[in-house]
């Protein structure tokens, strides 16, 4: 019996802690800020020439990690510096959860 609640709350842990490791984003209201970044990524986020890097599938912590560096200059980039400037930090973690969320077909 002790053995099963010592189980029970390792669960119960690991799940809370796989949970807060999840990036919050908000996939729907992020469709609504990617009007710009269709110009090069496309709607799904299949970079629409080589050049273009695809965002669809892409690991959302990751996504959000590279749009707050180009923001904060930390991440050179005279085309993208401009373009993640524009976005809040909640509308960063809800463009990465959009792009997170597609396929790239």
């Amino acid at each position: 019996m002790k053995r099963t609640a010592i189980r029970i709350a390792a669960a119960l842990a690991l799940g809370a802690f796989a949970a807060s490791a999840t990036a919050a984003g908000d996939a729907a209201a992020g469709k609504a800020k990617i009007g710009t970044c269709m110009a090069c990524h496309g709607n799904n986020g299949k970079g629409l020439t080589p050049e273009y890097p695809n965002l669809c599938g892409q690991n959302e912590k990751y996504l959000v990690s590279a749009l707050k560096a180009y923001k904060d200059g930390s991440r050179n980039n005279p085309i993208m510096k401009p373009m993640a400037a524009m976005l809040a930090d909640a509308d960063v973690e809800n463009v990465a959860a959009y792009y997170a969320a597609q396929k790239c077909n």
